[in-house]
Order: structure tokens, then C-alpha cells, then sequence
């Protein structure tokens, strides 16, 4: 597997979450999208905003990185390994999925 290509299943994201691993959890929707619903411990970086505030990133941070369905955290996600972010996951299906597969009470949109 490329490493521009890794990521994370919402089961697995659960458990990371639940053993208390540390990493940064990054939304990348728009605020309307933020304030439908949000996965547990995330900081908002729209993805409009992403590349002027990318630098709030630590390129030794883990990150895990999320929008809707999982192709505007790619973009994030290359985004970041292109300025040599080394531990950056994307969330496949996004908080989508999410809902779908973890915790239905987040809202589905």
C-alpha cells in the first residue's frame, strides 16, 4: 500500500478512540456540515481553509483526518504527505460511515 494512500476504518478509529491512543482528529467539512454532527475529541480545519492553516499541524503529529465521505480528507491527506507529514490517516467512508458502522446517533446527511 502507497503511503499517500492510508487509512483507517471507523471500527478501528473506535478503538483507537477507546484505548485512549494519542492523535489529532481532524474535520475537514465546512461548518454547516460541523455543526450537523462530529465525531468525538475532533478540531475543525475546513478543508477551504486547510492549506493557510495547515501549519497549526505538527508534521510529527498523528493525525487522523475526516469529511463527509472520505475524498476531501484524501485531498487534505496528500495534501499534507506532499509537505512531509508522516502519520496521516484518512477515515474511509468519513463520518458517514461512521454513523453507519459505530454510532448511529451521529446525524446522517
Amino acid at each position: 500500500m502507497k503511503a499517500s494512500l492510508m487509512n483507517i476504518t471507523p471500527t478501528e478509529l473506535k478503538a483507537r478512540l477507546d484505548r485512549g491512543d494519542t492523535f489529532r482528529l481532524i474535520d475537514v467539512r465546512e461548518t454547516d456540515e460541523w455543526t450537523v454532527g462530529r465525531l468525538p475529541q475532533a478540531e475543525l480545519i475546513p478543508l477551504s481553509e486547510f492549506q493557510k492553516r495547515a501549519g497549526e499541524l505538527a508534521p510529527d503529529d498523528n493525525l487522523i483526518i475526516y469529511c463527509h465521505h472520505g475524498m476531501r480528507s484524501a485531498r487534505a491527506q496528500g495534501y499534507l504527505k506532499a509537505q512531509g507529514y508522516l502519520n496521516v490517516l484518512n477515515l474511509t467512508g468519513g463520518i458517514d460511515a461512521w454513523s453507519l458502522q459505530v454510532d448511529p446517533s451521529v446525524k446522517r446527511y
